[in-house]
């Protein structure tokens, strides 16, 4: 073989197109396409309902709390009229006393018939335990449990109301936020579903492939554990 002829057949040899040979990952290819399709599927509707969700749940924290803001407002309006009441069986029992102290029978009658009606069954029970006579006996019928002020109670009731709504809006917001970290993690699974057709490398493909699917499965989870508004 002459020198021109060699160098002829290795111009052709350098010329020969060179063949990709499929790897061992290649086969998979359609496969994990179709895996990345339906991971992007699921993600972007989980990623929407957890959207959805965080924002109702973050409405209903603004409402318990406004809410409990205005019981708030009930209760301490509530029991400065129950004070009020309070100062006036007060007062009115002092001036029974004054009276009946100076015998003026009249005069003391005078007030005790004009006691406020929640005032008469503790004014009563007081007197029929002897409080002249019975050193053991209360000193003021403000002691005796007949003497309840229903505005006190309600604005108890209000104070409780109140803070049980607080709690709620609490715990809504605790739920919004569990709602939005989900959101989040959602959120990179379509980014990471959206880079993983742009590696070559199909081992590559497949690492962020079950990483993104490992965030999916997980943020699912979480989803289905969260209560629903």
């Amino acid at each position: 073989m002459t020198e021109n002829e060699e160098t002829s057949q290795k111009q052709e040899v350098s010329s020969t197109p060179f063949i990709d040979l499929p790897t061992r990952f290649d086969r998979w290819e359609p496969l994990a396409e179709v895996i990345v399709t339906v991971v992007l599927a699921f993600a972007t509707l989980a990623t929407a309902w957890s959207g959805y969700q965080a924002a109702r749940w973050g409405g209903e924290q603004s409402n318990s709390y406004s809410q409990a803001g205005a019981l708030r407002t009930e209760s301490t309006r509530a029991s400065t009229q129950a004070g009020q009441q309070l100062q006036i069986d007060i007062g009115m029992f002092t001036n029974w006393v004054n009276a009946f102290a100076d015998e003026d029978l009249q005069l003391a009658e005078f007030y005790e018939d004009r006691f406020r009606d929640e005032f008469k069954p503790a004014f009563e029970a007081w007197l029929a335990t002897n409080p002249f006579n019975n050193p053991d006996a209360p000193a003021t019928p403000f002691s005796m449990p007949e003497y309840q002020l229903s505005l006190a109670e309600k604005a108890n009731q209000l104070e409780a109301e109140a803070e049980e709504t607080f709690v709620k809006g609490t715990e809504a917001n605790q739920t919004s936020d569990k709602y939005i970290l989900t959101t989040v993690l959602l959120a990179s699974v379509l980014f990471l579903g959206g880079i993983a057709t742009r590696f070559k490398a199909m081992s590559a493909r497949w690492v962020i492939i079950l990483f993104s699917l490992t965030i999916l499965t997980y943020g699912l989870v979480n989803i289905l554990s969260y209560p629903i508004e």
